[in-house]
């Protein structure tokens, strides 16, 4: 430890807590996992790649599986286990408690469409939210998180966004390390969360997506863009969707994928949070509805 700084070891349960604190900042604590054990990670999936893609792509669980392991093994912390519910046709855990977090994939539905599996996912959310239990949700599952709490999702005027999507990281919560001011994914969406739902600060923006991720205390983390996408599923999405987009945004989409991407850098945030046991804001978060 850097003699600039001050350092603290508490204990909680069979955790071990560091909490350090450096000039003109706040305490900041920080877990050591000491009885490291592999996450059970329930993903919750909401559709499935089009049959002529998944010989070559897989399907949305398995793109979750290999983002999520190549993480752990770049964090050098041990293998997640997977577990897959296919909410689409009401398949849910009996008891949340079966999964240390739950990860919503994307949609190509939108999350304000009257479909009884939708309205059901969205209890299941509002329930984890009531009990503080750790849920992640990308592209659609973060527009439905904000929707079913109380925020508002809808198309955007600016259209469709398609391939290398940039964010700035405008919090640092404890638990992003590796921490980076930027971050790009890939993206493929209509709709985006017009507004954040009662208690949700801002994470990362954009100019094209204003609210391009957010969390609401330490148990809900939600990102618009797609860290379990490749380029070569993104390049073959929007051909497939060549004519729906117009061939302006296509083009550009298409050389966008020349720009580097860091998946495996939000993959250990992902694996990361759902980890983190918690700490107090971080001055200069910006909330909603707080």
């Amino acid at each position: 430890m850097s003699m600039t700084g001050s350092l603290h070891v508490t204990s909680r349960s069979s955790d071990i807590f560091v909490r350090v604190r450096r000039p003109g900042l706040p305490w900041e604590p920080m877990p050591l996992n000491t009885n490291a054990r592999s996450l059970h990670i329930g993903v919750l999936q909401t559709d499935r790649v089009r049959e002529e893609f998944v010989e070559r792509h897989g399907d949305y669980p398995d793109m979750f599986r290999q983002l999520l392991l190549g993480a752990a093994r770049a964090a050098g912390v041990p293998t997640p286990v997977f577990r897959d519910f296919d909410v689409q046709h009401g398949q849910y855990p009996a008891d949340p408690a079966e999964c240390d977090g739950y990860v919503i994939t994307g949609s190509r539905d939108s999350v304000y469409d009257d479909l009884p599996w939708i309205a059901e996912l969205s209890g299941f959310v509002l329930a984890l939210h009531q009990r503080r239990h750790k849920l992640i949700g990308i592209c659609f599952g973060h527009q439905l998180i904000a929707q079913a709490l109380g925020g508002e999702t809808r198309a955007a005027d600016v259209g469709w966004a398609v391939g290398v999507h940039a964010s700035r990281v405008i919090a640092a919560p404890g638990w992003m390390r590796p921490h980076s001011e930027q971050f790009a994914l890939l993206s493929s969406h209509k709709d985006q969360v017009m507004r954040l739902p009662q208690g949700a600060a801002l994470l990362a923006e954009n100019d094209f997506c204003p609210n391009a991720a957010f969390t609401i205390g330490d148990h809900i983390l939600a990102i618009q863009g797609h860290p379990e996408f490749a380029k070569p599923y993104s390049a073959d999405l929007m051909a497939f969707r060549r004519e729906l987009l117009g061939e302006t945004v296509y083009q550009r989409g298409v050389e966008s994928l020349q720009v580097p991407i860091q998946p495996e850098l939000v993959g250990q945030w992902m694996l990361a949070f759902l980890s983190w046991q918690g700490a107090a804001p971080v001055a200069g978060q910006r909330r909603e509805g707080a």
